[in-house]
């Protein structure tokens, strides 16, 4: 089943939860004079996903397209929405426009962004932050609308479960729960800890969101700062090669 929930202002969370995997993918629909869709759903997805974009703009009228980094939750139906929508252009990292997506998607090149680069969709303004291998991939990065607090924040805040579109308790217990059932399943291990990641979570964290828009779970409205640092100490346990 697919919901639709606004997270914020014209901020959209459009969510299918796939009991087989006991996970929720969730996509971010800012609706603008150039609507900007974060994450676009695996291919199966699509027909879902569309559709409920349709309830909300004319998806052929989509002009952005954002993601993390290259993987099939992230961007897998990339071409399906570049057919549809011809002005339909992936914002991701520069990394990611020149190593992958550009050959994957050649319809339209990305718009490849370097750290702290900034672009508007007319009402929103985002900011771009490079992240590499938070929450994975070489190419990962972040995109932050300053203008509504906003943090699409991809794998950080992973929860498990058919959860509450949004709340503003804190998920902390159930990341890290999430956590360890990803490390004693065949996905063991799809959150790297390296000696940069406590220093970008903790840049990410000072951006201070009001709201953490992760693709899977809950989105929390809070304190996003202290909910990242809090990730951070628990990626660290989890991850870190301390037990």
């Amino acid at each position: 089943m697919t919901t639709i929930n606004e997270i914020a202002p014209d901020i959209y969370r459009i969510n299918t939860f796939i009991p087989e995997a006991n996970l929720g993918f969730s996509q971010f629909l800012v609706r603008d004079d150039e609507p900007l869709l974060f994450h676009t759903g695996m291919r199966a997805l699509f027909p879902l996903v569309r559709d409920a974009v349709a309830t909300l703009i004319d998806p052929a009228t989509l002009r952005w397209i954002g993601f993390s980094h290259f993987e099939a939750d992230e961007c897998g139906s990339l071409n399906e929405w570049q057919a549809i929508a011809p002005r339909a252009t992936a914002v991701c990292s520069m990394v990611a426009k020149l190593v992958s997506v550009d050959d994957f998607a050649s319809a339209n090149p990305a718009k490849g962004m370097n750290d702290g680069e900034e672009f508007s969709t007319g009402k929103h303004n985002f900011k771009y932050l490079v992240t590499p291998h938070v929450p994975h991939n070489w190419e990962a990065g972040l995109l932050f609308d300053t203008t509504a607090g906003v943090l699409f924040s991809s794998d950080i805040l992973h929860q498990n479960g058919d959860v509450a579109a949004l709340t503003s308790d804190s998920v902390t217990g159930q990341v890290r729960q999430a956590m360890l059932e990803m490390q004693a399943s065949p996905l063991a291990d799809y959150l790297p800890y390296t000696p940069k990641t406590d220093a970008t979570l903790k840049r990410v964290a000072a951006l201070k969101p009001a709201t953490v828009a992760s693709m899977h779970g809950s989105i929390y409205a809070g304190e996003g700062e202290k909910a990242i640092l809090e990730y951070a100490e628990v990626l660290k346990e989890v991850f870190g090669g301390n037990n």
